[in-house]
């Protein structure tokens, strides 16, 4: 920590030094509980049966020998379930159906809730529900996903942003470019399973619905079981102090509505805990992707036409688009834009947001695709996107709040050794091991949300801030901490952080890395709020005095502009060419997201983020059967996840990045350090073996089937 003076007045800048976690000592000692270990009097446990058919509907459930088995209190399904309310907006927009818990008997895909089976025990809860009986009439289904699907679809009406973006004539400087790119690539179905599962526990106290739950944002589930089960807000209390992971995954899901709904029915505590396989198709996941991308460009490399096309699959019941090609709008410039994303509705669950939703799949395409432009060019890659870097919104026009991407290659070219390498493919050789680097940039876009926080001075002398926020391991407390000490100009040790309550009033979730940039806003006003009432007012009284905030009409007044964090990722891999095995050596990202508020913890960030996408790049990978609809081997073992001996010598730091018009300068990190490793990887196998693997991830069986050791002009690997 630095404590400056200016005349007798302290100023203590805690903001941008290493503070350990404040709750990480109850975590590794057991202090601190998760949703699903938190005791409760005369807990019943709820067990989830869901369809083992991909489409159809259920003839019949027959309860009458699950009712008669020890300790089963109750089976909930379509045919007795309370009724739920359907028509409205939630706080995430439109429900899915599959919150709409046991409300008729159509199956949409495999994996969809039928039962819930609540008994004395977790144990007997679960035998009872794998001895329920349903009977299915089962119809055709079609889970094959595939480029160029004949019912693929541009959405309409997306809140959200824009489907498709363009501008300049596409055709005319693709055919007046003397060098053009124009290349397919694919990404799997993959799945984000935080260590904790989804658990939830609800029961009734003194008219309301108090749930205590694993999730993101505790105001927004409270808000959505509220309208499900047509309830004033004010009678629904959700609360969420410790979530072992969510990357995306936590918010409303079916779990917490069946804990609901048998807690109303049984009048005691319900606890609802999802299995592993489970979550395979009730939490979500990242859709498969199937891209195009065309670049047209003159002999020097500067774009005349880059052109992005995704396509993604969702459920026949709800929308999601994993944006893909969002990623290229604001990243190059180019006299000719065009980007689109496409979906088809499939008989498989609803994906959902996972870790740089759209930007980590449409980087890998873009990345790579610069990259093949660069190799055409006959131009250092980085040298490459220097020549095409925007000075304003590529689409927008707006000026950027800063832009400091060529500052992070620079300064990660220089770490990295970027300068000695020999730009020939397939040259460098450690016995049976190929040797190549590569590199791409990263983006996020930097978002904000309003929200409200309370400040609190106590008679102690402390304060306490209360903040409907969520730490799901990103150090959220800890920072909020800092911010709120320096707000209040007094030491960490003397502010306490309260989240997680649903009754701390509005805040935005976490996601979208704009947790910490949002509640940091609404923290900072609410403690320099206090500090003036404070000052007017003298002494602290013995009860205190309470200062709150709310952001939404300070959000107004940001200036508009192109906003985002962005990086450059560097990889160096080695690849057997008797095994097809690919090892990647070293990894170094060089970041550029404003104000870094804890170093300690913003490090890990990054680092857990560049490590997710090397097990994008070269392990992760769902496969669908066509046969049941079902993820085949939908288990920690079956899905296979870089392990420790997978992951290098990596490294991450960043560089300087003011702002001078925003007043929080936080540009969010959870998200950046995924984006555009799974690409410099590739890249560097490309760089090691001459060869182009466009369709992730780079199995040793596509390696030996692609060859190894071949020159530049090698056929593309897919398979």
């Amino acid at each position: 920590m630095t404590t400056t003076t200016t005349g007798t007045v302290p100023v203590i800048g805690a903001v941008g030094t290493a503070h350990t976690r404040i709750e990480g000592r109850d975590k590794v000692t057991g202090a601190a509980r998760y949703a699903g270990e938190i005791p409760f009097a005369e807990l019943a446990h709820g067990w989830l049966v869901v369809s083992t058919i991909a489409r159809g509907r259920i003839r019949s459930i027959d309860a009458a020998p699950v009712l008669a088995m020890p300790g089963v209190l109750t089976v909930l399904h379509h045919g007795n379930a309370q009724p739920l309310e359907s028509d409205y907006v939630g706080p995430m927009g439109t429900p899915d159906p599959a919150l709409q818990l046991f409300q008729h008997d159509r199956v949409p895909y495999a994996g969809w809730p039928v039962a819930l089976v609540v008994a004395e025990t977790s144990e007997q809860a679960r035998e009872a529900a794998e001895s329920l009986t349903v009977a299915y009439d089962e119809e055709p289904h079609d889970v094959a996903f595939a480029a160029g699907h004949p019912e693929a679809y541009v959405p309409a009406g997306n809140p959200r942003a824009e489907a498709e973006q363009e501008k300049g004539d596409l055709a005319a400087e693709l055919a007046a470019s003397a060098v053009v790119v124009d290349s397919e690539y694919s990404t799997p179905e993959e799945h984000h399973h935080p260590m904790e599962p989804h658990a939830a526990a609800a029961y009734w106290e003194s008219g309301r619905l108090e749930v205590v739950d694993s999730n993101q944002g505790s105001i927004f589930v409270a808000q959505e079981l509220a309208r499900l089960f047509s309830l004033d807000q004010s009678a629904v209390r959700v609360r969420s102090e410790h979530i072992g992971g969510g990357f995306g995954s936590k918010g409303t899901r079916p779990h917490q509505v069946a804990a609901a709904m048998a807690a109303t029915i049984l009048h005691r505590p319900v606890r609802v805990v999802m299995t592993r396989r489970q979550m395979f198709s009730l939490a979500g996941y990242r859709s498969p992707t199937a891209q195009r991308v065309r670049l047209g460009a003159d002999p020097d490399g500067r774009l005349r036409a880059l052109d992005h096309q995704g396509l993604n699959q969702t459920s026949t019941v709800h929308e999601f688009v994993e944006r893909s090609a969002d990623v290229a709008r604001a990243m190059y410039d180019a006299d000719a834009h065009h980007t689109v994303n496409r979906v088809v509705r499939l008989d498989v669950p609803t994906p959902t947001w996972m870790r740089a939703p759209g930007e980590a799949p449409g980087s890998f395409a873009l990345e790579c695709a610069l990259d093949e432009l660069a190799e055409k060019c006959d131009i250092d890659p980085i040298a490459l996107r220097a020549r095409n870097e925007p000075t304003v919104g590529p689409i927008s026009g707006l000026p950027y709040s800063s832009h400091r991407l060529l500052a992070c290659f620079e300064e990660g070219a220089r770490r990295f050794g970027w300068g000695d390498r020999d730009p020939r493919p397939g040259v460098r050789r450690e016995g049976r091991w190929l040797l190549g680097t590569g590199t791409a940039a990263a983006s996020f876009p930097t978002l904000v949300a309003p929200s409200t926080a309370a400040v609190t001075a106590e008679a102690d002398g402390s304060y306490t801030v209360r903040i409907t926020a969520a730490d799901i391991g990103t150090g959220a407390r800890t920072a909020l901490a800092l911010v709120a000490a320096d707000a209040l100009e007094v030491t960490p040790d003397r502010v306490t952080v309260l989240i997680g309550d649903s009754d701390f009033g509005q805040a935005i979730l976490a996601g979208g890395s704009m947790g910490t940039r949002s509640w940091s806003w609404a923290v900072t006003l609410a403690a320099r709020s206090l500090r003036e009432q404070l000052g007017l007012g003298g002494t602290v009284p013995p009860e205190g005095i309470t200062a709150r905030s709310d952001t939404a009409e300070a959000l107004g007044t940001l200036p508009p502009r192109e906003r985002h964090a962005f990086g450059a990722q560097f990889a160096e891999v080695a690849v057997d060419i008797a095994t097809g095995e690919v090892r990647v050596r070293r990894m170094l990202g060089v970041f550029a997201a404003g104000r870094i508020v804890n170093p300690l913890t913003a490090r890990s960030q990054f680092l857990g983020g560049m490590v997710w996408g090397l097990s994008m790049a070269l392990h992760e990978e769902a496969v669908r059967d066509e046969t049941t609809g079902t993820v085949v081997g939908a288990d920690l073992a079956g899905y296979h996840v870089a392990a420790n001996a997978d992951v290098p010598l990596i490294e991450a730091d960043w560089v300087d990045d003011p702002d001078e018009d925003d007043p929080v300068n936080i540009k969010g990190i959870g998200e950046v350090g995924i984006v555009g490793v799974a690409a410099a990887v590739a890249n560097a196998v490309w760089h090691a073996t001459g060869v182009r693997h466009r369709h992730l991830p780079i199995r040793p069986d596509r390696v030996l089937a692609a060859g190894t050791g071949a020159l530049p002009q090698a056929a593309d690997a897919r398979g």
